[in-house]
């Protein structure tokens, strides 16, 4: 976990795994880099949050795997989801509900979160019943803002189809994309200003 910058009620967080999609920000907020996966980005989130001083809301950027031929671009998602946690088997044989689908205000598509970097096309068929997206830390990232009761933005960029070919996709497009959502924050910056 890196934070840089001071967390302060007035102004946003800006939180990414990973300092490859974050190298081209520019911005005077402040930004926390997560780690890879849940854990990280759970435990990242949680501890700036637990510090006392709440931000006004969580920009969460980052890359994430198509579950879809042909869909790519930049996304403001609208519910996340984790597909390796089943909320439906721990219901059944608690009788609690822990970890079901999470509500964002962004109108666009459904993220499936997971620790498992997806490149397997069976797995990429089976997640996209239920998803259009994958990553590895959105999930985290929503609940931990949730428990916290900070609004939350999360932004994703496709860097990959989460096929056999994922692994390479995704180091080779990552500045591309880290460009972009630089891009899409500089915008959202200026329009905020306004």
């Amino acid at each position: 976990m890196i934070l840089t910058g001071t967390v302060a009620p007035d102004r946003p967080l800006i939180v990414v795994a990973l300092a490859e999609e974050a190298a081209h920000l520019d911005t005077p907020y402040p930004v926390l880099l997560t780690g890879v996966g849940k854990v990280s980005a759970a435990l990242a989130v949680a501890r700036v949050l637990g510090a006392g001083v709440l931000p006004r809301e969580i920009v969460n950027l980052g890359t994430a795997g198509a579950l879809r031929s042909g869909l790519g671009g930049l996304h403001e998602i609208s519910r996340v989801v984790q597909h390796d946690f089943h909320t439906a088997t721990i219901q059944a044989v608690t009788g609690y509900t822990f970890g079901g689908p999470l509500d964002l205000p962004g109108a666009g598509p459904v993220l499936a979160t997971g620790d498992v970097f997806v490149s397997d096309p069976v797995l990429r068929t089976a997640l996209a019943e239920h998803a259009d997206l994958v990553d590895m830390e959105g999930y985290a990232v929503a609940a931990a803002a949730a428990a916290y009761g900070v609004p939350l933005r999360m932004v994703k960029q496709v860097s990959d189809e989460a096929d056999g070919e994922a692994v390479t996709g995704w180091a080779e497009a990552v500045d591309h994309c880290a460009r972009l959502l630089a891009g899409w924050l500089a915008e959202w910056q200026s329009d905020a200003v306004r």
